[in-house]
């Protein structure tokens, strides 16, 4: 299956973490956009230099063009 990717044709992790927003090439760490949730939290947690356990209760949305986000999950009412 052929991906679109970002701008310099990478596909990219959008993550908001700490109060903070910022994108990571998935092959900066390592990763691809068909690997797993959990490879893919771990190799952001490693890059982030925290537990991967910090990352449990966070979402990952993953978009057509292979990109993915880890956003916090999202607490209505």
């Amino acid at each position: 299956m052929t991906r679109i990717t970002n701008e310099v044709n990478q596909a990219t992790a959008h993550v908001r973490f700490a109060g903070r927003s910022f994108d990571v090439p998935l092959s900066a760490l390592d990763v691809s956009a068909d690997s797993s949730e959990q490879q893919i939290k771990s190799a952001l947690a490693t890059h982030l230099e925290v537990p991967a356990s910090r990352l449990a209760d966070y979402v990952l949305d993953r978009h057509p063009n292979g990109n993915v986000t880890l956003r916090p999950e999202a607490v209505f009412g």
